[in-house]
């Protein structure tokens, strides 16, 4: 990029507030806005150096590049509301979302955008040493534009080729396997337990350590991002029937993920809370 660009975060939740301070290395300045945000949104804000701004107009009258990272179900409706202000920047929207939502994303804000490019970020936030993929799709200056804001940073970039709708179609084609195989240890430590043989499930499970059986203790992990997971597996459930394959193992993970709503960012979560949780809804 000629010179450093003014990118908007919309908005930071822990991916988000991470991969914002990434783009911050070749940004003028990183915006975010705290109206109606959490107290812990702000916190995250405040660690990464976000610069905060009064209102979502200010952020978008500043802004050159916006990027979206939020809860999927929110993604469509946050564009929308960008479009309704005639944002001309340049937006990435880098949520868990079907192909199809991206295109309706793609359409209402064509009329005044410069570009809108197709993201998904498939690993852990970027940080103590994380290096997630933020994988990319549209038009190729576009493109190039996000991979030169996080060169050099803990997030890679990779662009997949100009169709909108690939990268996201990856992403959830990767989270339908690597998320719905948390939520089956779960389910299997969880029955072992009802019937007190868990100790000995896990000690099969230990004996084959390229097993996610072999990791119990991330079953409290994906309960405290069940609130985030099941709508993304609901959107992967869409996606499948979209092709003509079957949803319904992915219908089944999302309803199984609403029982640990409740535990939303419960970094405290035991295993053993998590596990009387999901037996008792």
């Amino acid at each position: 990029m000629s010179q450093q660009p003014v990118v908007g975060i919309l908005h930071p939740g822990s991916m988000g507030a991470a991969v914002a301070a990434c783009a911050a290395a070749n940004a003028a300045a990183v915006l975010w806005c705290p109206s109606g945000r959490s107290p812990a949104s702000v916190a995250r804000a405040e660690q990464h150096g976000l610069e905060p701004v009064v209102n979502l107009p200010e952020l978008l009258d500043r802004a050159d590049t916006v990027i979206s990272l939020c809860p999927p179900a929110a993604a469509e409706d946050l564009a929308a509301e960008v479009a309704s202000h005639g944002y001309g920047g340049w937006y990435v929207d880098a949520n868990a979302i079907n192909p199809e939502r991206m295109l309706r994303i793609e359409a209402l804000l064509a009329p005044h955008a410069k570009a809108v490019i197709d993201g998904g970020v498939v690993g852990s936030p970027p940080t103590g040493g994380k290096t997630p993929t933020l994988f990319l799709s549209g038009p190729a200056a576009a493109a190039d534009r996000v991979e030169a804001l996080f060169a050099g940073t803990d997030v890679r970039t990779k662009t997949l080729g100009h169709t909108i709708g690939q990268a996201s179609a990856l992403k959830l084609a990767y989270a339908s396997f690597q998320k719905t195989s948390r939520v089956l240890v779960a389910l299997s430590v969880g029955l072992a337990r009802a019937h007190g043989v868990d100790q000995e499930l896990l000690d099969i499970a230990s004996q084959r350590s390229d097993s996610y059986l072999a990791e119990p203790e991330y079953i409290a992990k994906t309960a405290a991002r069940a609130w985030r997971w099941g709508p993304e597996m609901e959107e992967v459930a869409d996606t499948l029937t979209a092709a003509g394959l079957p949803p319904d193992i992915l219908r089944a993970a999302a309803s199984t993920l609403e029982r640990w709503t409740d535990a939303k960012d419960d970094h405290e979560l035991t295993l053993a809370d998590a596990l009387g949780r999901l037996a008792q809804p």
